[in-house]
């Protein structure tokens, strides 16, 4: 129960704070959150030890997700 409470909440937070512009994702439910938004067509890629997410730009929901990435890595981290 714990754990289901803690999904919910997360996936609240992130339409909440990156995803508040998207018309498609500001108000839609788990089903499709998980259907568009976290089962995303991509893969890791390593080179020169780093790593990469190489996503699929065919995918309808490639801007949207990476406006998001970029969003969450932009918050400040509170202590």
């Amino acid at each position: 129960m714990l754990a289901a409470n803690l999904a919910a909440d997360l996936d609240a937070w992130l339409r909440l704070l990156t995803l508040h512009d998207s018309k498609d994702l500001a108000g839609a439910e788990p089903d499709t959150m998980r259907c568009r938004f976290y089962h995303l067509p991509a893969h890791f890629a390593k080179h020169a030890r780093r790593r990469y997410l190489r996503i699929e730009r065919t995918w309808p929901w490639a801007s949207t997700f990476t406006t998001s990435w970029r969003r969450l890595i932009q918050l400040s981290a509170t202590t």
